[in-house]
Protein backbone atom coordinates (compact mmCIF):
# COMPACT_ATOMS: atom_id res chain seq x y z
CA UNK A 1 0.00 0.00 0.00
CA UNK A 2 1.31 3.43 -0.71
CA UNK A 3 0.07 4.64 2.93
CA UNK A 4 -3.18 5.32 5.03
CA UNK A 5 -3.92 8.26 2.81
CA UNK A 6 -2.14 11.92 2.35
CA UNK A 7 -0.61 11.86 5.65
CA UNK A 8 1.01 8.16 5.16
CA UNK A 9 2.52 8.75 1.57
CA UNK A 10 6.22 7.14 1.61
CA UNK A 11 8.99 8.49 -0.64
CA UNK A 12 8.05 5.55 -3.17
CA UNK A 13 5.36 8.00 -3.81
CA UNK A 14 6.46 11.43 -3.14
CA UNK A 15 7.31 13.46 -6.05
CA UNK A 16 11.58 14.02 -6.62
CA UNK A 17 11.02 17.52 -6.38
CA UNK A 18 9.72 17.64 -2.93
CA UNK A 19 12.52 15.44 -1.84
CA UNK A 20 14.90 17.44 -3.19
CA UNK A 21 13.50 20.69 -1.99
CA UNK A 22 12.97 19.44 1.25
CA UNK A 23 16.98 18.01 1.26
CA UNK A 24 18.14 21.64 0.05
CA UNK A 25 16.14 23.53 2.72
CA UNK A 26 17.64 20.93 5.92
CA UNK A 27 20.93 21.37 4.44
CA UNK A 28 21.00 24.49 3.42
CA UNK A 29 20.13 25.44 7.05
CA UNK A 30 22.87 22.96 8.70
CA UNK A 31 25.78 24.02 6.70
CA UNK A 32 24.52 27.75 7.47
CA UNK A 33 24.69 27.36 10.95
CA UNK A 34 27.88 25.46 11.01
CA UNK A 35 29.73 28.62 9.26
CA UNK A 36 28.22 30.68 11.59
CA UNK A 37 30.17 29.18 14.48
CA UNK A 38 33.21 28.29 12.36
CA UNK A 39 33.55 32.37 11.93
CA UNK A 40 32.75 32.87 15.03
CA UNK A 41 35.57 30.65 16.26
CA UNK A 42 38.08 32.03 13.56
CA UNK A 43 36.70 35.70 15.25
CA UNK A 44 37.39 34.72 18.45
CA UNK A 45 40.82 33.39 17.68
CA UNK A 46 41.86 36.81 15.96
CA UNK A 47 41.16 38.17 18.88
CA UNK A 48 42.95 36.11 20.85
CA UNK A 49 39.91 35.17 23.10
CA UNK A 50 40.97 31.42 23.50
CA UNK A 51 38.68 31.06 26.51
CA UNK A 52 35.48 31.91 24.67
CA UNK A 53 36.88 30.13 21.94
CA UNK A 54 36.89 26.63 23.92
CA UNK A 55 33.50 27.42 25.06
CA UNK A 56 32.41 27.75 21.42
CA UNK A 57 34.09 24.18 20.91
CA UNK A 58 31.33 22.92 24.03
CA UNK A 59 28.78 24.09 22.50
CA UNK A 60 29.72 22.43 18.98
CA UNK A 61 30.10 18.72 21.39
CA UNK A 62 26.97 19.58 22.78
CA UNK A 63 25.74 19.97 19.01
CA UNK A 64 27.65 16.36 18.14
CA UNK A 65 26.42 15.10 21.04
CA UNK A 66 22.07 16.01 20.76
CA UNK A 67 23.13 14.66 16.98
CA UNK A 68 23.90 11.24 18.29
CA UNK A 69 21.05 11.10 19.95
CA UNK A 70 18.52 12.09 17.40
CA UNK A 71 20.28 9.72 15.33
CA UNK A 72 19.50 6.85 18.28
CA UNK A 73 16.07 8.05 18.44
CA UNK A 74 15.87 7.60 14.60
CA UNK A 75 17.78 4.38 14.47
CA UNK A 76 16.13 2.80 16.68
CA UNK A 77 12.30 3.93 16.82
CA UNK A 78 10.97 1.27 15.03
CA UNK A 79 12.63 -1.01 18.00
CA UNK A 80 11.39 0.77 20.43
CA UNK A 81 7.60 1.32 18.88
CA UNK A 82 7.42 -2.45 18.91
CA UNK A 83 8.06 -3.15 22.68
CA UNK A 84 4.26 -3.79 23.92
CA UNK A 85 3.56 -3.97 27.69
CA UNK A 86 -0.02 -3.99 29.34
CA UNK A 87 -2.63 -1.50 29.58
CA UNK A 88 -2.26 -1.60 33.02
CA UNK A 89 1.69 -0.93 33.08
CA UNK A 90 0.53 2.63 31.06
CA UNK A 91 -2.16 4.02 33.97
CA UNK A 92 1.07 4.33 36.48
CA UNK A 93 2.65 7.66 37.10
CA UNK A 94 0.28 9.68 34.32
CA UNK A 95 1.16 13.14 33.85
CA UNK A 96 -2.54 13.47 32.43
CA UNK A 97 -5.84 11.69 33.66
CA UNK A 98 -6.28 8.90 31.61
CA UNK A 99 -8.05 9.37 28.74
CA UNK A 100 -11.67 7.59 27.36
CA UNK A 101 -10.77 4.12 25.38
CA UNK A 102 -9.81 4.65 22.47
CA UNK A 103 -11.36 3.28 19.39
CA UNK A 104 -8.01 1.73 18.23
CA UNK A 105 -7.78 -0.44 21.11
CA UNK A 106 -4.75 0.86 22.23
CA UNK A 107 -5.19 2.87 24.52
CA UNK A 108 -3.63 5.77 23.37
CA UNK A 109 -5.59 8.97 23.28
CA UNK A 110 -6.98 10.61 20.03
CA UNK A 111 -4.38 12.52 18.74
CA UNK A 112 -4.78 16.04 17.88
CA UNK A 113 -4.75 17.03 13.49
CA UNK A 114 -1.57 19.19 14.33
CA UNK A 115 -0.24 15.94 16.14
CA UNK A 116 -1.41 13.85 13.27
CA UNK A 117 0.50 15.14 10.96
CA UNK A 118 3.75 14.16 12.72
CA UNK A 119 2.41 10.58 12.45
CA UNK A 120 4.67 8.52 10.15
CA UNK A 121 3.31 6.24 8.00
CA UNK A 122 4.99 2.84 9.62
CA UNK A 123 3.57 4.12 13.24
CA UNK A 124 0.50 3.42 12.24
CA UNK A 125 1.69 -0.26 11.06
CA UNK A 126 3.01 -1.07 13.98
CA UNK A 127 0.27 0.01 16.51
CA UNK A 128 -1.48 -2.95 15.39
CA UNK A 129 1.49 -5.01 15.96
CA UNK A 130 0.75 -4.38 19.64
CA UNK A 131 -2.73 -4.01 18.85
CA UNK A 132 -2.80 -8.00 17.81
CA UNK A 133 -1.02 -8.78 21.12
CA UNK A 134 -3.58 -7.34 22.80
CA UNK A 135 -1.08 -5.18 24.58
CA UNK A 136 -0.28 -1.39 24.26
CA UNK A 137 3.06 0.27 22.69
CA UNK A 138 5.91 1.55 25.67
CA UNK A 139 6.30 4.72 24.00
CA UNK A 140 4.33 5.93 20.48
CA UNK A 141 5.68 7.24 17.71
CA UNK A 142 4.64 10.44 18.16
CA UNK A 143 5.76 10.30 22.25
CA UNK A 144 9.29 9.80 20.24
CA UNK A 145 9.23 12.44 17.77
CA UNK A 146 7.99 14.84 21.03
CA UNK A 147 10.79 13.40 23.29
CA UNK A 148 13.54 14.65 20.81
CA UNK A 149 12.32 17.91 20.37
CA UNK A 150 12.05 18.62 23.65
CA UNK A 151 16.03 17.43 24.03
CA UNK A 152 16.84 19.83 21.02
CA UNK A 153 15.45 22.46 22.73
CA UNK A 154 16.30 22.23 26.44
CA UNK A 155 19.84 22.00 24.97
CA UNK A 156 19.45 25.42 23.00
CA UNK A 157 17.93 27.30 26.05
CA UNK A 158 20.53 26.37 28.57
CA UNK A 159 23.68 27.44 26.08
CA UNK A 160 21.27 30.79 25.20
CA UNK A 161 20.79 31.47 29.04
CA UNK A 162 24.23 30.43 30.48
CA UNK A 163 25.43 33.20 27.32
CA UNK A 164 23.54 35.33 28.49
CA UNK A 165 24.07 35.36 32.04
CA UNK A 166 27.76 35.46 30.90
CA UNK A 167 27.58 38.19 28.71
CA UNK A 168 25.29 40.03 31.66
CA UNK A 169 27.27 39.15 34.13
CA UNK A 170 31.13 40.77 32.39
CA UNK A 171 29.41 43.52 31.30
CA UNK A 172 29.01 44.25 35.46
CA UNK A 173 32.59 42.97 36.05
CA UNK A 174 33.99 45.77 33.26
CA UNK A 175 32.52 48.42 35.26
CA UNK A 176 34.79 47.76 38.21
CA UNK A 177 37.70 48.43 35.41
CA UNK A 178 37.39 52.10 37.06
CA UNK A 179 38.28 51.09 40.43
CA UNK A 180 41.16 48.98 38.62
CA UNK A 181 42.79 51.89 36.94
CA UNK A 182 41.29 54.43 39.92
CA UNK A 183 43.87 52.60 42.01
CA UNK A 184 46.49 51.91 39.22
CA UNK A 185 46.83 55.98 39.08
CA UNK A 186 47.41 56.14 42.40
CA UNK A 187 51.17 55.21 41.73
CA UNK A 188 52.24 53.81 44.81
CA UNK A 189 54.44 51.44 45.65
CA UNK A 190 53.11 48.95 47.73
CA UNK A 191 56.29 47.72 50.21
CA UNK A 192 56.69 52.11 50.82
CA UNK A 193 53.12 52.23 51.72
CA UNK A 194 53.54 49.68 53.97
CA UNK A 195 56.12 50.93 55.69
CA UNK A 196 55.27 54.48 55.99
CA UNK A 197 51.50 54.35 56.69
CA UNK A 198 49.43 53.34 59.98
CA UNK A 199 46.19 52.12 59.57
CA UNK A 200 43.35 52.28 62.05
CA UNK A 201 41.20 49.28 61.81
CA UNK A 202 37.75 49.98 63.10
CA UNK A 203 37.84 53.18 61.01
CA UNK A 204 38.67 51.85 57.46
CA UNK A 205 35.96 51.63 55.11
CA UNK A 206 36.35 47.77 54.52
CA UNK A 207 35.91 47.12 58.06
CA UNK A 208 33.49 49.26 59.16
CA UNK A 209 30.87 48.04 56.17
CA UNK A 210 31.84 44.61 56.35
CA UNK A 211 32.23 43.81 60.04
CA UNK A 212 31.23 47.10 62.51
CA UNK A 213 27.53 46.88 63.64
CA UNK A 214 24.97 44.13 64.30
CA UNK A 215 27.74 41.58 62.62
CA UNK A 216 30.08 42.54 65.13
CA UNK A 217 27.64 41.34 68.04
CA UNK A 218 25.64 38.80 66.57
CA UNK A 219 26.80 35.74 64.01
CA UNK A 220 23.16 35.32 63.18
CA UNK A 221 22.81 39.06 61.84
CA UNK A 222 26.33 38.95 60.12
CA UNK A 223 24.48 36.70 57.88
CA UNK A 224 21.46 38.24 57.56
CA UNK A 225 23.72 41.21 56.68
CA UNK A 226 25.52 38.66 53.92
CA UNK A 227 21.73 37.51 52.96
CA UNK A 228 20.80 41.25 52.07
CA UNK A 229 23.85 42.61 50.77
CA UNK A 230 23.50 40.39 47.45
CA UNK A 231 20.46 42.06 46.44
CA UNK A 232 22.16 45.11 46.46
CA UNK A 233 25.44 47.04 46.47
CA UNK A 234 26.47 43.11 46.35
CA UNK A 235 30.45 44.68 46.06
CA UNK A 236 31.88 48.11 47.09
CA UNK A 237 34.73 49.90 45.98
CA UNK A 238 36.37 49.15 49.43
CA UNK A 239 35.57 45.44 48.98
CA UNK A 240 37.27 45.29 45.30
CA UNK A 241 40.43 47.09 47.08
CA UNK A 242 40.62 45.19 49.70
CA UNK A 243 40.28 41.70 48.18
CA UNK A 244 42.61 42.91 45.17
CA UNK A 245 45.54 43.66 48.29
CA UNK A 246 45.14 40.81 49.32
CA UNK A 247 45.57 38.66 46.48
CA UNK A 248 48.31 40.67 45.28
CA UNK A 249 50.13 40.38 48.88
CA UNK A 250 49.68 37.02 49.12
CA UNK A 251 50.07 35.69 45.53
CA UNK A 252 52.37 37.97 43.87
CA UNK A 253 53.96 40.47 46.22
CA UNK A 254 57.02 41.03 43.74
CA UNK A 255 54.16 42.70 41.23
CA UNK A 256 52.46 45.15 43.04
CA UNK A 257 51.51 46.92 39.99
CA UNK A 258 49.55 43.46 38.49
CA UNK A 259 46.37 43.28 36.89
CA UNK A 260 43.79 42.15 39.12
CA UNK A 261 40.71 43.28 36.95
CA UNK A 262 42.21 41.79 34.07
CA UNK A 263 42.86 38.28 35.59
CA UNK A 264 39.76 38.08 37.09
CA UNK A 265 38.25 38.23 33.75
CA UNK A 266 40.40 35.71 32.22
CA UNK A 267 39.44 33.16 35.01
CA UNK A 268 35.41 33.90 34.22
CA UNK A 269 35.91 33.13 30.47
CA UNK A 270 38.04 30.03 31.82
CA UNK A 271 35.09 28.93 34.09
CA UNK A 272 32.59 29.81 31.15
CA UNK A 273 33.51 26.86 29.22
CA UNK A 274 32.97 24.58 32.13
CA UNK A 275 29.11 26.42 32.70
CA UNK A 276 28.35 26.02 28.80
CA UNK A 277 28.38 22.05 28.98
CA UNK A 278 25.82 19.97 30.17
CA UNK A 279 27.51 17.70 32.42
CA UNK A 280 26.59 14.18 32.94
CA UNK A 281 25.18 14.64 36.38
CA UNK A 282 22.75 17.21 34.70
CA UNK A 283 21.38 14.81 31.83
CA UNK A 284 20.44 12.64 35.21
CA UNK A 285 18.45 15.43 36.94
CA UNK A 286 16.14 15.64 34.09
CA UNK A 287 15.76 11.79 33.69
CA UNK A 288 14.43 12.08 37.33
CA UNK A 289 12.31 15.51 36.93
CA UNK A 290 10.69 13.69 34.19
CA UNK A 291 10.02 10.71 36.29
CA UNK A 292 8.03 12.76 38.84
CA UNK A 293 5.56 14.62 36.56
CA UNK A 294 3.19 12.91 37.88
CA UNK A 295 -0.38 14.56 37.82
CA UNK A 296 -1.80 16.51 40.95
CA UNK A 297 1.74 16.29 41.99
CA UNK A 298 3.18 19.90 40.84
CA UNK A 299 6.50 18.93 40.43
CA UNK A 300 7.84 21.01 38.43
CA UNK A 301 6.62 24.18 40.53
CA UNK A 302 8.19 22.89 43.53
CA UNK A 303 10.88 22.05 41.36
CA UNK A 304 11.36 25.69 40.54
CA UNK A 305 12.27 27.00 44.23
CA UNK A 306 15.85 24.27 44.21
CA UNK A 307 17.88 26.96 41.96
CA UNK A 308 16.06 30.12 43.52
CA UNK A 309 17.02 28.66 47.31
CA UNK A 310 20.57 27.22 46.14
CA UNK A 311 20.92 30.74 44.26
CA UNK A 312 20.24 32.61 47.71
CA UNK A 313 22.35 30.34 49.50
CA UNK A 314 25.90 30.58 46.98
CA UNK A 315 24.58 34.19 47.12
CA UNK A 316 24.70 34.60 50.80
CA UNK A 317 27.53 32.75 51.51
CA UNK A 318 29.94 34.67 48.95
CA UNK A 319 28.93 37.93 50.82
CA UNK A 320 29.76 35.95 54.29
CA UNK A 321 33.07 35.33 52.54
CA UNK A 322 34.08 38.70 52.42
CA UNK A 323 32.84 39.65 55.58
CA UNK A 324 34.46 36.57 57.68
CA UNK A 325 38.16 38.11 55.58
CA UNK A 326 37.14 41.63 57.34
CA UNK A 327 36.42 40.27 60.81
CA UNK A 328 39.35 38.02 60.61
CA UNK A 329 41.49 41.45 60.01
CA UNK A 330 39.30 43.21 62.71
CA UNK A 331 40.01 40.80 65.59
CA UNK A 332 43.61 40.73 64.93
CA UNK A 333 44.55 44.32 64.99
CA UNK A 334 43.55 47.38 66.21
CA UNK A 335 46.08 49.21 63.74
CA UNK A 336 48.70 48.27 61.41
CA UNK A 337 51.28 49.76 59.87
CA UNK A 338 50.59 49.91 55.90
CA UNK A 339 47.58 48.83 54.33
CA UNK A 340 44.87 46.83 55.34
CA UNK A 341 45.64 43.07 53.93
CA UNK A 342 43.33 40.72 54.10
CA UNK A 343 44.75 36.51 53.97
CA UNK A 344 42.98 34.50 51.21
CA UNK A 345 42.06 31.05 52.73
CA UNK A 346 39.88 27.85 51.48
CA UNK A 347 38.83 27.61 54.95
CA UNK A 348 36.14 30.54 54.42
CA UNK A 349 34.53 28.32 51.42
CA UNK A 350 31.80 24.31 51.63
CA UNK A 351 34.45 21.97 52.12
CA UNK A 352 37.55 24.20 51.73
CA UNK A 353 37.02 24.30 48.14
CA UNK A 354 35.98 27.48 45.95
CA UNK A 355 35.69 25.75 42.72
CA UNK A 356 32.34 24.39 44.11
CA UNK A 357 30.29 27.54 43.72
CA UNK A 358 31.04 26.83 40.11
CA UNK A 359 28.98 23.42 40.54
CA UNK A 360 26.09 25.09 42.05
CA UNK A 361 26.07 27.85 39.55
CA UNK A 362 26.41 25.67 36.80
CA UNK A 363 23.53 23.63 38.14
CA UNK A 364 21.43 26.81 38.83
CA UNK A 365 21.54 27.85 35.15
CA UNK A 366 20.71 24.88 33.72
CA UNK A 367 17.85 24.29 35.90
CA UNK A 368 16.13 27.34 35.41
CA UNK A 369 16.89 26.76 31.64
CA UNK A 370 15.12 23.41 32.34
CA UNK A 371 11.98 25.18 33.66
CA UNK A 372 11.79 27.81 30.60
CA UNK A 373 12.34 24.95 27.90
CA UNK A 374 9.94 23.24 29.44
CA UNK A 375 7.30 25.35 29.45
CA UNK A 376 7.96 26.75 26.02
CA UNK A 377 7.60 23.23 24.74
CA UNK A 378 4.45 22.34 26.79
CA UNK A 379 3.03 25.69 25.38
CA UNK A 380 3.98 25.04 21.84
CA UNK A 381 3.55 21.77 21.60
CA UNK A 382 0.18 20.79 23.29
CA UNK A 383 -1.39 24.16 23.97
CA UNK A 384 -0.93 26.38 27.18
CA UNK A 385 -4.16 24.57 28.80
CA UNK A 386 -2.81 21.42 28.61
CA UNK A 387 -2.81 19.01 31.73
CA UNK A 388 0.97 18.74 31.84
CA UNK A 389 0.88 22.74 31.67
CA UNK A 390 -0.54 22.81 34.95
CA UNK A 391 -2.89 25.47 36.72
CA UNK A 392 -2.15 29.08 36.23
CA UNK A 393 -1.61 29.61 39.81
CA UNK A 394 1.69 27.15 39.97
CA UNK A 395 2.85 28.85 36.36
CA UNK A 396 3.09 32.54 37.16
CA UNK A 397 4.88 31.80 40.26
CA UNK A 398 7.32 29.37 37.85
CA UNK A 399 7.94 32.28 35.55
CA UNK A 400 8.37 35.26 38.05
CA UNK A 401 11.28 32.50 40.20
CA UNK A 402 12.97 31.60 36.80
CA UNK A 403 13.55 35.71 35.67
CA UNK A 404 14.26 36.39 39.03
CA UNK A 405 16.58 33.67 38.52
CA UNK A 406 18.24 34.86 35.63
CA UNK A 407 18.70 38.49 36.15
CA UNK A 408 20.13 37.95 40.30
CA UNK A 409 22.72 35.35 38.73
CA UNK A 410 23.72 37.40 36.10
CA UNK A 411 24.35 40.98 37.96
CA UNK A 412 25.02 39.83 41.65
CA UNK A 413 25.62 36.21 41.75
CA UNK A 414 28.33 35.73 39.10
CA UNK A 415 30.07 39.03 39.72
CA UNK A 416 30.46 37.89 43.03
CA UNK A 417 31.60 34.04 41.99
CA UNK A 418 34.49 36.04 39.75
CA UNK A 419 36.06 38.12 42.33
CA UNK A 420 35.43 35.84 45.94
CA UNK A 421 36.87 33.10 45.02
CA UNK A 422 39.79 34.07 43.98
CA UNK A 423 40.06 34.38 47.88
CA UNK A 424 41.37 30.86 48.49
CA UNK A 425 44.48 29.58 49.10
CA UNK A 426 45.51 28.84 45.82
CA UNK A 427 44.83 30.65 42.55
CA UNK A 428 44.05 29.64 38.93
CA UNK A 429 45.92 29.23 35.97
CA UNK A 430 44.69 32.32 34.15
CA UNK A 431 47.17 34.69 36.24
CA UNK A 432 49.35 33.99 33.95
CA UNK A 433 49.29 34.89 30.16
CA UNK A 434 48.67 32.37 27.11
CA UNK A 435 52.09 32.16 26.35
CA UNK A 436 53.22 31.51 29.85
CA UNK A 437 50.94 28.99 30.43
CA UNK A 438 51.97 27.10 27.85
CA UNK A 439 55.81 27.20 29.25
CA UNK A 440 54.90 26.31 32.82
CA UNK A 441 52.27 23.38 31.36
CA UNK A 442 55.38 22.27 29.29
CA UNK A 443 57.99 22.32 31.39
CA UNK A 444 55.40 20.52 34.49
CA UNK A 445 54.99 17.50 31.87
CA UNK A 446 59.10 17.36 30.92
CA UNK A 447 60.27 17.88 34.60
CA UNK A 448 57.08 15.12 35.65
CA UNK A 449 59.10 12.33 34.75
CA UNK A 450 62.47 13.50 35.84
CA UNK A 451 60.88 14.59 38.96
CA UNK A 452 59.78 10.94 39.77
CA UNK A 453 63.52 10.02 39.21
CA UNK A 454 65.15 11.51 40.83
CA UNK A 455 62.94 11.65 44.00
CA UNK A 456 65.08 8.90 45.48
CA UNK A 457 68.15 10.83 46.75
CA UNK A 458 66.14 13.63 48.11
CA UNK A 459 68.35 16.41 46.02
CA UNK A 460 65.20 18.70 44.81
CA UNK A 461 63.06 20.27 47.31
CA UNK A 462 61.26 23.09 45.48
CA UNK A 463 58.33 22.62 48.42
CA UNK A 464 60.44 24.30 50.85
CA UNK A 465 60.14 27.50 49.59
CA UNK A 466 56.06 26.70 49.46
CA UNK A 467 55.38 26.61 53.36
CA UNK A 468 54.27 30.15 53.48
CA UNK A 469 52.03 32.80 51.84
CA UNK A 470 54.46 34.48 49.48
CA UNK A 471 53.97 32.81 46.51
CA UNK A 472 54.71 33.19 43.14
CA UNK A 473 57.01 36.28 42.66
CA UNK A 474 55.05 37.95 39.25
CA UNK A 475 57.57 41.08 38.70
CA UNK A 476 58.76 39.49 35.38
CA UNK A 477 55.04 38.32 34.67
CA UNK A 478 55.36 40.43 30.99
CA UNK A 479 58.63 38.26 29.86
CA UNK A 480 58.10 35.15 27.72
CA UNK A 481 60.49 33.19 29.75
CA UNK A 482 58.42 30.75 32.00
CA UNK A 483 58.80 30.96 35.39
CA UNK A 484 61.90 29.03 37.37
CA UNK A 485 60.62 26.18 39.60
CA UNK A 486 61.91 27.73 42.46
CA UNK A 487 58.80 30.09 42.18
CA UNK A 488 56.37 28.16 42.09
CA UNK A 489 55.90 27.17 45.53
CA UNK A 490 51.92 28.19 45.52
CA UNK A 491 50.77 27.78 42.20
CA UNK A 492 48.38 24.78 41.36
CA UNK A 493 50.07 23.21 37.61
CA UNK A 494 47.49 21.09 35.84
CA UNK A 495 47.63 19.94 32.18
CA UNK A 496 44.16 19.25 32.56
CA UNK A 497 41.35 22.27 31.44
Amino acid sequence: MAGGGEEGTTLEYTPTWVVAVVCTVIVAISLGAERLLHYTGKYLKKKNQKPLYEALLKVKEELMLLGFISLMLTVFQGRIVKICVSPDVMKALLPCSSPPEASSGEGSPPASAGHQRRLLAEGAARLGYCAARHKVPLLSVEGLHHLHIFIFVLAIVHVVFSVTTIVFGSAKIRKWKKWEESISKDNYDTQEALKHKVTHIHQHEFIKKRFLGFAKHSAFMGWVHSFLKQFHASVTKADYTALRLGFIMTHCRGNPKFNFHKYMIRALEDDFKKVVGISWYLWIFVVIFLLLNVKDWHTYFWIAFIPFILLLAVGTKLEHVITQLAQEVAEKHVAIEGELVVQPSDDHFWFRRPRIVLIFIHFILFQNAFEIAFFFWIWVQYGFDSCIMGRIQYIVPRLIISVFIQVLCSYSTLPLYALVTQMGTHFKKSIFDEHVQVGLLGWAKRNKGAGSAAGGDGSSKPGKAGNGSTGIQMAGLGKREPTPPAQLSNVEISTGS
